[in-house]
């Protein structure tokens, strides 16, 4: 621990002093209280993931002397020391080959909140009903056309892998009711 500057925000594997290590063009990220670094390239691409940056690099960096790192905490009261905020490890979902059976058992899978988002341009589909209609739209109607679609995606999906395809196709879509 004596010769560790801090740990790989991601991994959490010891960056020594003077060591070479990466942190996010981000500003949020290199905050002195959030103070984000990474030991490899790779351990900083599993945060943007995570976070979903939209326009973030790599910037490469050189950790502090042993010295230069007593300074700065000596200059610094101890409440406000940095501190690494805890980096939740990224939910990871296993893909398994798209046969029948894959298909099958993909049925009874609950969806997680983040898969539960709005699958509808709201605006145009108010849009839609307000130009076809001259009728207001409530925002719920969102929320259930989202269902609509998810529940034809699934169906689409699971007549692809009938097919053992791993591209779901235009003859895969139900036709709508009329």
């Amino acid at each position: 621990m004596a010769e560790t500057w801090l740990k790989c925000s991601a991994c959490k594997n010891p960056i020594p002093y003077n060591a070479t290590h990466w942190v996010c063009s981000v500003s949020t990220c290199n905050r002195s209280r959030t103070r984000l670094v990474f030991c490899t390239v790779s351990c900083w691409d599993s945060h943007v993931a995570m976070l979903r940056h939209r326009d973030a690099w790599a910037v490469e960096a050189k950790a502090p002397s042993k010295e230069a790192w007593e300074k700065e905490l000596a200059e610094n009261p101890p409440e406000a020391a940095p501190v690494q905020a805890p980096v939740p490890a990224a939910p990871r979902k296993v893909v398994g080959a798209a046969g029948p059976s894959a298909a099958a058992s993909a049925e009874g899978v609950q969806l997680a909140d983040a898969e539960r988002e709005v699958l509808i341009v709201v605006s145009k589909m108010k849009k839609y009903i307000k130009d076809r209609s001259g009728m207001n739209c409530s925002d719920a109607v969102a929320e259930v056309l989202s269902e609509h679609v998810r529940a034809i995606c699934d169906d689409s999906i699971r007549a692809a892998a009938r097919d053992d395809r791993k591209t779901v196709l235009d003859r895969d879509v139900p036709k709508p009711r009329r």
